[in-house]
């Protein structure tokens, strides 16, 4: 099947107007039945005409960046709201399905990049338009802590719906639990009181090695008390994944391209192959948060030193070895974890505990797990997701009483 139609752009006052990128491999999913259900289930597909409309209305780069950020912020604000049961909500699907989100934002995204203004917009300025977009539907440029002593904070990061060309209707318990917790406090297990902010990053090779998540990172991980990256892992089990690796694997994103090689990070030309968590693991995996068991994972597989051959080490990485999987794989979620870490070495903030956390697969029910055939969700989807959220918290609960590994 080909890419779909560009939507119809808006009427435009009679000028030079700039021309229309096609859309991407992502937009292009719109158009199938799964997510169209999910748009009109959730009322979130009139987001996005609401959006051409008023981008219709600008008549200069600065008015359409403003148009651009009010929207962006509204959709996350919108899908935080939604998720936390504020506001009426529309349409018949949970609250705390992350999907509306994901699939709203790229019917914003698609209509910025079909946009045909009155003016001229160049290349640059156009992907100006499409990052401010991401960034502020993704809750990346809105993390705020309150000032003061006597409140802890916690950074919590989720990842959007992957392999959805296996199954359009996957969603992704580490985005829904994202929009959940952010903004929200917790009582630790200390007794302390810790607020927690969160945002949502793509599952998109190139927008790692262009710096999203240092740069959305960075700012805040030196004013924090814990932080944990998030993403969906194996069926039926979460992981506190004790190390991460220097190396992609290659398998395709959400824009179905590969990217195999070293993990690509500024900086020193040195980066180590390995980096490490501080979240209090013996802790976590002690504790009864939830239904699910939860694992330290130690695993790893390297290229021991002086050799060329992978070798699974159930008990972490050998001295000189190469990585090719941390305990978390060789995907985007090995890399984020691998980026946050080496981000909080190279702060200078060793003693911040911080790591990766992997959720249990979200699963369907059994009679709905055929994609051909299956609905958009099921009450055991719903109650899988729930029970991943609470799951979360519980851990971030024990975590963020605890001192880092570290220490």
């Amino acid at each position: 099947m080909g890419a779909p139609p560009a939507p119809a752009a808006p009427a435009a006052p009679a000028a030079p107007a700039s021309p229309s990128p096609a859309v991407t491999t992502e937009e292009a999913r719109l158009d199938r039945a799964a997510p169209r259900e999910i748009l009109r289930r959730s009322g979130f597909d009139a987001l996005a005409p609401e959006f051409a409309t008023d981008l219709a209305d600008a008549r200069t780069i600065g008015q359409a960046e403003r148009t651009v950020a009010r929207h962006g912020a509204r959709l996350w604000q919108r899908a935080v709201d939604r998720a936390q049961g504020r506001g009426p909500l529309h349409g018949d699907l949970t609250r705390d399905d992350d999907r509306p989100l994901y699939w709203a934002r790229l019917a914003l995204t698609r209509e910025l990049r079909g946009w045909r203004p009155g003016f001229d917009v160049t290349d640059e300025g156009r992907a100006r338009l499409l990052d401010r977009l991401e960034r502020s539907s993704r809750g990346q440029d809105t993390i705020r802590y309150p000032a003061g002593k006597g409140v802890k904070r916690i950074l919590l990061t989720g990842f959007d719906p992957f392999t959805l060309d296996r199954d359009m209707r996957i969603s992704n318990p580490s985005g829904a639990t994202a929009l959940a917790l952010d903004g929200t406090w917790l009582r630790t297990s200390d007794g302390s009181l810790a607020r927690i902010e969160t945002a949502v990053f793509p599952v998109r090779w190139e927008d790692f090695a262009d710096g999203t998540v240092e740069r959305t990172l960075r700012p805040h991980l030196p004013e924090v008390d814990l932080f944990t990256t998030v993403s969906q892992g194996r069926p039926g089990r979460f992981d506190i994944e004790r190390t991460n690796g220097a190396w992609r694997g290659g398998f395709p994103d959400n824009e179905n391209l590969s990217r195999t090689g070293t993990v690509p990070v500024d900086g020193p030309a040195a980066q180590p192959q390995w980096t490490s968590t501080t979240l209090p693991y013996a802790a976590i995996t002690a504790a009864a948060t939830g239904r699910f068991p939860v694992y330290d994972n130690t695993s790893v597989t390297e290229l021991p030193a002086g050799t060329d051959t992978p070798v699974v080490r159930p008990g972490g990485p050998t001295p000189g070895s190469r990585a090719r999987a941390g305990g978390g794989g060789d995907y985007l979620s090995n890399e984020i974890a691998y980026r946050a870490t080496l981000l909080r070495d190279r702060l200078g903030l060793t003693g911040l505990p911080g790591g990766h956390v992997h959720t249990p697969v979200l699963q369907f029910g059994a009679a709905n797990a055929d994609p051909a055939t299956g609905t958009v969700t099921d009450p055991e989807f719903v109650r899988n997701r729930l029970d991943i959220i609470a799951q979360v918290r519980a851990i971030l609960t024990v975590a963020a009483g605890r001192p880092s590994t570290a220490e």
